[in-house]
């Protein structure tokens, strides 16, 4: 067994600040594997909610990542989206590169099963990206999204980019990707969707509608996209702000669907058949397209993770922000 270990981790410790701390690691155990990390993605959504304290008090035993130390209310270790090289453990996974549903930090131990060997093809940058494509993967299973239809997805953040990549994969159909931001344009035309900015709804009535933009104003975009009998899919997670949208007009008429996604459960479509594991499996060979290099292009060292994570987390132009803890 390896002797115990001092190691950094990030942690929120209180409302709007962040702090590195020193961690110790016991003696591995048996069946656990210590993980070097090489890089790890934020989720700003979830860890801007984590931030600044905007997990309600009914959510945050169901809000607890993996491995996460501390509560809500403060201090807490938190992060899902970890890839690093096994350096102990059993003999014939040492040198491994994994990915880990872990918080930020430069060292850590975790049982062996919870570390998966990452796919061959599949960088370290982009299998950062994981934890959300399974979110979108799971959202396009709770949509039933079929072959020829037309999609909307209103927020082009790191969600709805790879939502409307997965979508675009389908033939015979159309995938508009709505943004306020016009340089998310480049990034739309890359992953094989068409892209408008909001204003007007797009001329076709959308089969199906994805809303990832976090605010009210969106998700009544996303209703205006809407055609009679369509699905508005609602991934935002607006922890505990209050949102007002207008179900008035021809919300009823057109007789429209708002189905809440969030990942913490497989889709009901799926769920009998497909475990978390199983799941995560795919979202992490899903990440060896080279497509996906543009969502995980902005880094910042460990070192200077605590200085700039509230920076990163209020930048609207932020996607998938990665802290590098070596050259990877």
């Amino acid at each position: 067994m390896t002797g115990p270990a001092k190691a950094q981790a990030l942690w929120i410790t209180a409302a709007g600040h962040a702090a590195l701390r020193e961690a110790v690691l016991p003696p591995l155990p048996p069946g656990w594997v210590r993980v070097r990390a090489v890089t790890s993605g934020i989720s700003r959504g979830t860890e801007s909610l984590v931030f600044r304290g905007g997990v309600p008090v009914s959510e945050r035993t169901r809000m607890r990542a993996p491995f996460q130390d501390g509560m809500f209310d403060y201090p807490v270790k938190y992060g899902y989206a970890m890839v690093g090289e096994i350096i102990d453990g059993p003999v014939d996974r040492v040198g491994e590169t994994v990915f880990c549903l872990h918080p930020h930090q430069d060292l850590f131990d975790v049982p062996a099963d919870a570390a998966l060997t990452l796919p061959a093809g599949v960088s370290p940058a982009c299998a950062a990206l994981a934890p959300q494509i399974e979110t979108a993967l799971n959202a396009s299973w709770d949509a039933a999204i079929g072959i020829g239809d037309t999609i909307a997805v209103v927020g082009a953040g790191v969600i709805g980019c790879l939502v409307g990549y997965l979508c675009a994969k389908l033939p015979g159909g159309e995938v508009i990707l709505i943004d306020h931001n016009a340089s998310r344009a480049a990034i739309a035309t890359r992953l094989g969707c068409r892209f408008q900015q909001p204003g007007t709804p797009p001329s076709e009535e959308c089969d199906v509608v994805f809303h990832a933009s976090g605010s009210g104003a969106g998700l009544d975009h996303a209703l205006a996209c809407a055609g009679f009998e369509a699905r508005i899919i609602e991934l935002s997670w607006y922890g505990d702000r209050s949102v007002t949208i207008g179900l008035g007009a021809g919300f009823h008429s057109r007789r429209l669907a708002i189905i809440a996604s969030q990942v913490g459960h497989i889709a009901p479509s799926h769920r009998a058949r497909w475990t978390h594991e199983r799941r995560l499996r795919l979202a992490l060979a899903l990440c060896a397209d080279p497509l996906l290099d543009v969502l995980v292009a902005d880094a910042t060292p460990f070192a200077d993770s605590a200085a700039h994570y509230g920076t990163i987390l209020s930048d609207p132009a932020t996607l998938c922000h990665r802290f590098l803890y070596r050259g990877d």
